[in-house]
């Protein structure tokens, strides 16, 4: 089943290519919103055949290059079958956003197709080169994206940067691997053994370079203070279906690379760094409010809220390996609340930045100075804009509180400077929240010069049920979040017993 789910996607961008009649753009998209709906469908099968008990599941190998122990291994457990669900949710939601889309249609498409396959790959990888593979092949896909389809010139300059910037981080990441690979007896890159073999134990220097290896790697694409300089103008000059898939699910690689790679692999490392991930974090979460609160351009601020949300996760997962002063419990917690998070920052931001692509369509900027009064103009989109800002600043009802929530409580215990630190993000992420909100939506009616006499359009239909079908669900997980924890609570204690061993 995780095969035919990873690589459908892919056969369809493959079959279009190859279509030899040109088909209209509508079509175009509409096979696509049809191949994203099916492998929304098989995740559903498959979480519901999920054991929430049963670790590891939907295994399947294949030989590939034996010689050099590597294999095609994919499988899922509770650490990575939410995020392949929020993936096929996300890339459904794109894909109904986009049926208004008029450029290169048919490239377009195939584009996101083929990122589809490999941000599953990613999630399901359980091999390191098979993960690394879809690790580059994503800054490949989401390269083009930007640059084709992003506002103009700045965009192409933002591309590179975005590519330049991970690129070498990928590199990184491909040394940590090959670290792990030639201290492990016999060879391997078989991610499964390598955690029960746990190969580095007792390696001191050794294992804390191969840790620094795979931790700039996997910081760059998060992304963490000091390596976030490629996102915001990758946000900011993506299209908006692009800006969704990048934060929603790219960004997600490197937070899920830490508790899949570095965390079981490196157990002893990541416990003598804690403090030093710890830190990371809650710089992340901090700088990035403040920088997002100075902002006027609304898609830029959002760009930083996601240095900031990631930060949180950051936190977590640093303080899930501080053993002194905490207990399994707390660990098991700020884990499970890492990986909630993800999955709540993908539905918010997601919503929020295909928002941002309705705005840009009416006035053609989004520069929160340009506009006021909107909700006079556009009573759906400011109260939709509103829920998804008040929602990805944590309050009690939506996802974000749930994973927030267990994020501080199971960090304090062992970090609790660091989380008292943490938590003024949240009131500076309100603070910025509410004064762009206030800019654009109340006072004085007032529009750019670019929008026509006749008025500014609301949300329309394809532009509505992306948007509020995420924020449903976020809402979902808010009131009844215990479904999602079900699946997630059992890999996490597995993770942090892994870790203190």
């Amino acid at each position: 089943m995780l095969s035919a789910m990873t690589f459908l996607p892919l056969l369809v961008c493959v079959a279009l290519l190859l279509w030899p009649r040109a088909l209209s753009d509508r079509v175009y998209v509409r096979i696509w919103i049809t191949t994203a709906a099916v492998e929304l469908a098989l995740v559903v099968v498959a979480w519901a055949g999920f054991d929430t008990g049963g670790g590891m599941q939907y295994e399947q190998r294949a030989r590939w290059i034996p010689s050099a122990g590597v294999g095609y291994h994919v499988g899922v457990d509770g650490l990575s079958l939410p995020l392949v669900a929020l993936t096929c949710l996300l890339f459904l939601a794109v894909a109904v956003y986009s049926l208004r889309e008029t450029r290169r249609v048919r490239a377009y498409v195939c584009l996101f197709l083929f990122l589809q396959t490999v941000c599953i790959g990613l999630f399901v990888a359980l091999d390191l080169i098979l993960f690394f593979v879809f690790f580059d092949l994503s800054i490949v896909g989401m390269f083009f994206v930007i640059a084709g389809w992003g506002h103009g010139e700045r965009a192409r300059a933002a591309a590179l940067k975005f590519f330049l910037y991970t690129f070498l981080g990928s590199l990184s990441l491909l040394l940590g691997f090959i670290g792990l690979y030639l201290a492990a007896d016999p060879h391997t890159f078989d991610l499964t053994e390598l955690t029960s073999s746990n190969p580095l134990a007792g390696s001191g220097p050794y294992a804390g370079l191969v840790l620094l290896a795979i931790g700039l790697g996997l910081a760059v694409k998060t992304p963490t203070v000091p390596f976030h300089t490629w996102l915001p103008p990758a946000h900011t000059d993506a299209p908006a279906a692009g800006s969704a898939i990048l934060a929603g699910v790219l960004l997600k690689m490197g937070t899920y690379g830490f508790v899949r790679i570095a965390m079981p692999l490196l157990p002893g490392s990541w416990r003598d760094h804690a403090l030093v991930i710890v830190i990371v974090g809650v710089v992340s979460v901090v700088y990035g409010a403040l920088v997002a609160l100075a902002q006027t351009d609304f898609k830029r601020m959002i760009a930083y809220t996601s240095v900031n949300h990631m930060g949180y996760v950051v936190l977590a997962v640093g303080a899930a390996g501080t053993l002194a002063g905490t207990d399994d419990q707390a660990r098991s917690l700020a884990v499970t609340g890492a990986v909630t998070q993800m999955v709540s920052h993908g539905l918010l931001t997601g919503a929020l930045f295909l928002l941002t692509g309705v705005l840009y369509d009416r006035g053609g900027t989004n520069a929160m100075g340009a506009y006021s009064g909107l909700a006079t103009h556009t009573p759906r989109f400011a109260a939709v804009t509103a829920v998804a800002a008040f929602a990805s600043l944590g309050i009690p009802g939506f996802s974000g509180f749930i994973a927030e929530f267990q994020i501080f409580t199971g960090s304090l215990a062992s970090q609790t400077t660091a989380t008292a630190i943490a938590l003024t993000g949240i009131l500076i992420t309100a603070a910025l929240f509410l004064t762009a909100l206030r800019r654009m939506f109340l006072g004085a009616p007032r529009l750019p010069g670019t929008i026509p006499t006749g008025g500014v359009a609301d949300l329309r239909r394809h532009e509505a049920l992306p948007t509020v079908g995420l924020l449903a669900l976020a809402l979902v997980i808010g009131v009844v979040p215990r479904w999602l924890l079900d699946v997630i609570e059992p890999a996490s204690r597995t993770l942090t017993g892994l870790v203190a061993r």
